[in-house]
């Protein structure tokens, strides 16, 4: 099951948190998941908890070359808006919470195996795992704030988040939703390049 799985540590609403997390961070205080047909993660995602409740939503303005999200909760109150800067070479979001906190999610280009994603503003980090999907939330002491999961390989862009900080979780949730976008964009920058490559090749 993916909850035993030490590489991957994608699980489904209802399953047991995964045995690796808990063995370094103890049992989460909150879990939410998200799954978004992989067409449409640019215009809507809703974040559900354990129980299939949607407690957040968030849209993102289309066509827009700055990808401009806002994250709401179920009763509709803003929590954040998201908005990516382009030309650079890091990628990076602009995240703006409801009580005027302001943070920037920036993360170098080039790194293949592991990334490491400075949340600038907060002295949080993001560090992931590109090839196990998997990636944790530390705070600027070290201490662990949320570790969220990707599943590998669906017709749904699915992740899942356990959260260790509760007062954190809406600003988990703005991460969260950047990094989805984050990873959306670099899965159709990589098929945009081997497109590129195969009509070069032909």
């Amino acid at each position: 099951m993916s909850s035993e799985s030490s590489f991957h540590r994608f699980r489904e609403a209802g399953e047991p948190a995964n045995i690796n997390n808990v063995e370094r961070f103890g049992e989460p205080v909150r879990s939410l998941f998200t799954s978004t047909p992989v067409f449409t993660i640019h215009h809507k995602i809703e974040i559900t908890d354990d129980m299939g409740n949607v407690v957040y939503r968030s849209e993102s303005a289309f066509p827009s070359i700055h990808d401009k999200t806002d994250v709401t909760d179920a009763a509709g109150r803003h929590v954040a808006h998201i908005e990516r800067k382009l030309f650079t070479l890091h990628e990076r979001h602009f995240v703006t919470m409801d009580d005027g906190t302001e943070f920037e999610l920036s993360n170098e280009l080039f790194h293949i195996i592991e990334d490491i994603t400075n949340i600038e503003g907060l002295g949080w980090q993001l560090r992931g795992n590109i090839l196990g999907l998997n990636f944790e939330l530390y705070d600027e002491n070290g201490g662990i704030i949320a570790a969220i999961s990707q599943k590998f390989l669906s017709l749904h862009d699915k992740y899942c988040v356990d959260i260790y900080r509760p007062e954190c979780e809406k600003t988990v949730v703005a991460i969260l939703v950047a990094l989805q976008h984050m990873m959306a964009d670099r899965a159709a920058a990589s098929s945009a390049s081997t497109g590129a490559s195969s009509s070069s090749g032909n």
